[in-house]
């Protein structure tokens, strides 16, 4: 044996120990491995366990699964209490809008009533009192304008049937010209603000009676 061959044996004998040495215990399969029946024995003799392997893995998936299930019901939850939240804002804006007027609106009913008790009082015939009418009858007719812009609507239920969610029955009458429960006579008429009442109808309503019947040929 000559110098250089015994000093290749003496260098290539550490180097197999290191190989030797590095390679890991594998307790799970290493990246890139072919999983075949000699990968299998090869595993197994080292100490791996599929059978763990696998139900380490499936509990980890079930943790996964359950913790994206609490996230999808956490962020389902909240989307439905902003919805939730934004709905009754909406509600109460919308319900302050249309009732905001509803105390001054109140308030200015009882200078129309005014108004139409003077047109009803004055003498229209007169001629030094035609002028100061006219200025009634504008003024009036601007508060109407004024009111329906606002959603304040007129309630004068001469004639209809009375409705004692809109009306106010000051009296009772028996005619025969009207209907059993007919509203014969409007005292005070009533105003509702979008469909909310501001005041009721003050009326005069009918008992009603039998008509007479002329039997004579």
């Amino acid at each position: 044996m000559t110098h250089e061959n015994a000093s290749n044996k003496e260098t290539q004998q550490p180097q197999n120990e290191a190989d030797s040495s590095s390679q890991p215990e594998a307790s799970e399969p290493l990246e890139g491995t072919v999983v075949g029946p000699e990968s299998d024995e090869v595993l197994e003799e080292q100490g791996f366990d599929w059978k763990i392997y696998a139900n380490e893995l499936e509990l980890k998936l079930a943790a996964a699964e359950a913790k994206i299930e609490d996230q999808k019901d956490s962020v389902l939850r909240s989307i439905a209490n902003s919805e939730n939240a934004r709905r009754r804002a909406d509600q109460e804006v919308d319900k302050a809008r249309k009732f905001a007027l509803e105390k001054f609106a109140g308030e200015l009913l009882a200078v129309v009533d005014n108004l139409e008790r003077a047109t009803q009082a004055a003498d229209a015939e007169n001629e030094s009192v035609k002028p100061l009418l006219e200025g009634i009858a504008l003024t009036h007719k601007l508060f109407m304008s004024t009111f329906e812009k606002f959603g304040i609507e007129l309630i004068d239920p001469q004639g209809e049937i009375f409705n004692p969610e809109q009306h106010q029955a000051m009296s009772l009458q028996e005619n025969e010209e009207f209907s059993p429960n007919t509203v014969m006579a409007v005292m005070q008429k009533g105003y509702s603000l979008k469909g909310r009442l501001l005041r009721p109808a003050m009326v005069m309503v009918s008992r009603g009676g039998t008509t007479k019947v002329d039997t004579q040929v």
